[in-house]
């Protein structure tokens, strides 16, 4: 629960240091300017206010691991959603706005998560998980989308160190299997979720593993 607040507040603290100019920069999401994925945190903010006032009685269906659906193909872009973000980015016309609307649905979101009983069941996507292993989820969510932020823009800072081991640490489990040692957190995750083609020395490295590869969240 802790980690979920530092990373999406760190995720938050970024956006709101950029220069205007930055919204206009190509994200690590293909297709996404970074104002379109600052819009889509805007939505993300939404989803995790919505689920936590979504209580549910049955039993939990997922947890913080199997509540990601993995595919193999990456996003084309041409998703109906994919494509409404990028017109409601557009629509916001200035970055101040943007900011503002983040500011304001995300500090929310962060008060909605640190107030939540981390027993509570909750249901999203026709699923059912506890509050804690909902937001736990999230970490990861939150930790991909910084390092798509700050992917073209050398100068922002990333995500924070325990967001990415705690990042890494998800997504060998959804995998089943450990990356190697070689490689750092950050790589293990760009690798591994198709966000970075691995060079020829990390491919031998992964072994079977690269046969997995890559693994597309959503």
């Amino acid at each position: 629960m802790d980690l979920f607040s530092r990373s999406w507040t760190a995720l938050r603290t970024t956006v709101a240091a950029l220069p205007d100019e930055d919204f206009a920069r190509p994200s690590g999401c293909a297709g996404w300017l970074v104002r379109d994925l600052v819009c889509h945190l805007i939505i993300d903010a939404q989803d995790v206010l919505i689920t936590l006032v979504t209580p549910a009685e049955t039993e939990p269906t997922r947890d913080a691991v199997t509540y990601w659906n993995v595919a193999r193909t990456p996003p084309s872009g041409d998703d109906p959603l994919d494509a409404l973000i990028v017109r409601l980015a557009a629509a916001y016309e200035e970055p101040w706005l943007l900011r503002f609307h983040l500011d304001d649905v995300g500090s929310a979101a962060g008060r909605a998560a640190e107030l939540a009983d981390p027993a509570l069941r909750v249901s999203t996507r026709d699923e059912v998980l506890t509050a804690g292993d909902y937001l736990s989820a999230y970490v990861l969510e939150w930790t991909l989308h910084h390092l798509d932020l700050v992917a073209h823009l050398p100068d922002a800072a990333g995500p924070g160190p325990e967001a990415l081991a705690r990042s890494r640490e998800m997504l060998e489990k959804i995998a089943g299997a450990a990356f190697p040692a070689s490689f750092s957190d950050e790589d293990a995750l760009l690798v591994g979720t198709g966000r970075r083609v691995p060079t020829d020395e990390e491919r031998t490295g992964l072994g079977e593993l690269a046969t997995k590869l890559p693994l597309v969240l959503g």
